[in-house]
């Protein structure tokens, strides 16, 4: 089909990466140029978010501006939060740099936040909106899956994989604290991948003796020297008296509160270590290089068939969108079977 032959709803878009970056946001940030190109439409890329739109801070994006970025981290848009872009005032100035660059639909890359934003702005003014998922704590709920979850969950595999080298060595107990703020999906995924004695969620408050001492133990009996907790930075304990007392307050981070108790309890010295943000970093898998092009190239598709107010979703494997406002009341959950398989398989030896 040739170039002539599309009917597009737009004309010239913009496409930007907010909130926290994710491997694989450049390839789809790559996807949107290339497909809009070869659609005939202009783009725009707004740097550091929201509040680039509101500063006017954008340049015409052209198909070698893309070239050989699918296979790098990071964002070549940057990211940025935005207090501003919260007020309708911020809003109506982002809306006026739309129409000063001509702009008439934005592609948003990024997650919960980076989508009610678009959906406030396209509400307020007519502009057309399509949201990307792009977050590697997978914890988008109208998706089964975001760019950056695959590779930041790789990271922390080989990350925690060499750590298992030294502390079997040493015959040590190691807590491993993974990002994931309010979701426990990378810490679970992780720790079944990795074969944790013990997995720790913001979803399911823990209990020291419960979820963590009586599994050291049993492997302890079973002739295991070694021990890997695998610890979510948002995990928090059902009682918190015996922290309290030891001076822990939640600005120490969840792996040291859970290495001071068990500590206390079995006398243990864990090594503890938080792997921080070089999850978010690296070069993207092929899955996430993958998945950015097909949605990048879909959200595209679906702003030049005059489309707006939508969320390109990965689920069972398809690529589709849903509509933003149905996309955002959803809840994100955490995959049961992985709940079930990680109980069954962590304190068994």
């Amino acid at each position: 089909m040739s170039k002539e032959e599309f009917k597009n709803a737009v004309k010239r878009i913009g496409v930007l990466t907010s909130g926290g970056d994710a491997p694989g946001m450049n390839a789809a940030v790559r996807a949107v140029v290339r497909a809009s190109v070869y659609r005939g439409i202009e783009v725009i890329g707004i740097r550091r978010g929201w509040q680039g739109l509101i500063n006017g801070d954008m340049f015409p994006m052209t198909t070698k501006d893309v070239s050989h970025i699918i296979n790098t981290g990071g964002t070549i848009l940057y990211t940025a939060r935005s207090e501003e872009f919260r007020t309708k005032a911020g809003r109506e100035r982002a809306y006026n740099n739309c129409r000063l660059f001509g702009l008439d639909g934005i592609v948003a890359i990024g997650g919960d936040g980076t989508f009610s934003g678009a959906l406030a702005l396209a509400t307020e003014f007519p502009v057309s909106v399509v949201g990307i998922p792009g977050t590697i704590d997978n914890d988008i709920g109208c998706t089964h899956y975001s760019i950056g979850y695959d590779t930041a969950a790789n990271t922390a595999v080989e990350a925690i994989d060499k750590l298992r080298d030294t502390m079997q060595s040493h015959e040590r107990c190691s807590v491993i604290e993974v990002m994931g703020h309010r979701a426990g999906n990378l810490a679970l995924y992780v720790g079944l991948a990795t074969g944790a004695t013990a997995v720790l969620i913001p979803e399911e408050p823990w209990e020291i003796e419960r979820d963590v001492i009586d599994k050291i133990r049993s492997a302890r009996i079973a002739g295991r020297t070694n021990f890997m907790i695998v610890v979510a930075e948002g995990a928090h304990p059902q009682d918190t008296t015996e922290l309290e007392e030891a001076g822990i307050t939640e600005k120490s981070g969840a792996g040291v509160a859970v290495g001071e108790l068990i500590q206390r309890h079995l006398g243990l010295s864990p090594r503890v270590t938080v792997l921080g943000h070089v999850q978010r970093g690296g070069a993207p898998s092929a899955r996430d290089r993958v998945t950015a092009t097909r949605m990048g190239h879909y959200a595209v598709n679906i702003l030049a068939e005059g489309k707006t107010n939508r969320i390109v979703v990965h689920t069972e494997g398809a690529i589709h969108d849903i509509d933003m406002v149905e996309g955002l009341a959803m809840k994100n959950t955490l995959n049961e079977n992985e709940k079930v398989v990680v109980k069954t398989m962590t304190g068994v030896y």
